[in-house]
């Protein structure tokens, strides 16, 4: 089985792709199966969030490229930018996680807050989308961290290996 544990930067070419909803991309250990039919173990760092697009690498070299698969989302938007923000005020409120784009919110759909947001004047559209949701004040971007995308992403444990804030990097 093809074990992926180093993110890079570029690549020439792509043998396949790994297309994951958000849910699976912010795992730190996954079994999965690439669009190749071929399965893969995933290994990251606890907190890691595979972004689409981003390039995933093993110890045979071959490069494959992560892809958001589309899933069930509500796409939000309000009449103007002091309604949107109230929505997003909100939906903070509830520790919702959320995508936010060019005049719009994404959410993963959930009933309750549909009619939480149509309460608030908000226009809710249900849309099979990839879901990209902001990583949080303290979540680090987007994996912007000093190796510039290079490197393991996790150790490559033998067996499982809990991994702690105060452990040495």
């Amino acid at each position: 089985m093809l074990t992926l544990h180093t993110k890079i930067a570029h690549a020439e070419a792509i043998a396949a792709q790994l297309v994951l909803p958000y849910e699976l991309r912010e795992k730190c250990r996954l079994r999965a199966t690439l669009d190749s039919g071929e399965e893969v173990a995933v290994f990251t760092v606890r907190g890691t969030v595979l972004r689409d697009g981003d390039l995933l690498t093993g110890e045979d070299q071959r490069v494959i490229r992560v892809v958001a698969a589309p899933e069930p989302t509500y796409k939000v938007t309000c009449p103007d930018a002091h309604a949107l923000l109230r929505c997003a005020f909100h939906l903070g409120n509830r520790h919702t996680q959320a995508q936010v784009g060019d005049g719009f919110l994404r959410i993963r759909a959930d009933a309750v807050l549909k009619e939480m947001l149509a309460g608030l004047g908000a226009t809710v559209v249900e849309e099979q989308a990839a879901f990209e949701p902001e990583s949080g004040a303290y979540g680090g971007g987007h994996g912007h961290h000093h190796d510039h995308g290079q490197g393991p992403l996790a150790p490559i444990p033998l067996r499982q290996k809990i991994h702690r804030p105060s452990d040495p990097k």
